[in-house]
């Protein structure tokens, strides 16, 4: 897995970039309205699913498959149904938020513990997959918060996460220079 991996270390860079690039755009907007946060998170969670998809389809014969892919399904998932929702409420897009992040959370998790095997410095995986299930928590949590909160909420999700990410990605990428000078 880890061979398959350090070679998709620009895929893990894209989802890294995306997530940051998320949380650049949703915090500073103080007006920001409902349908601009389903947009935006509609945007995030689709090109991060599909990115998550190309991978796990790269490495479909290795361990840590299933919950990659389950990842994938689940950010193409809640990317689409906000797009042909978009007249979710508050409450819903909250929900959909929240579903979303406890499954990719447990994915991320599950992938980890497949890498322990192969690798140490793994850690941002589990930390993502902890942060993930830390917001669908405390956006179950704390229903009907307002689409302001919700948005710094999930705005500082990604840009936390999204950091973390792009360690794990440049720490693949050391991996494969070092895997092809070896």
């Amino acid at each position: 897995m880890l061979t398959a991996l350090t070679g998709q270390w620009g895929l893990m860079l894209l989802r890294a970039m995306t997530a940051i690039l998320f949380g650049i755009l949703a915090l500073p907007w103080a007006d920001l309205t409902l349908a601009r946060l389903i947009i935006l998170f509609g945007a995030y969670a689709l090109v991060d699913g599909i990115t998550a998809l190309i991978m796990a389809i790269a490495s479909r014969d290795l361990p840590g498959f299933a919950s990659l892919l389950f990842e994938a399904l689940a950010g193409i998932a809640a990317g689409v149904f906000t797009f042909l929702y978009p007249g979710l409420t508050t409450a819903v897009l909250q929900a959909v938020i929240a579903v979303w992040a406890i499954m990719t959370g447990i994915a991320a998790i599950a992938t980890a513990i497949a890498l322990r095997r192969e690798m140490s410095g793994e850690w941002p995986l589990p930390f993502v997959g902890a942060l993930s299930i830390a917001l669908g928590g405390l956006l179950m949590l704390r229903s009907g918060v307002g689409v302001l909160t919700m948005a710094w909420m999930i705005a500082l999700y990604a840009l936390i996460s999204g950091s973390t990410q792009l360690l794990f990605a440049l720490r693949m990428r050391q991996l494969a220079h070092e895997m092809a000078n070896a």
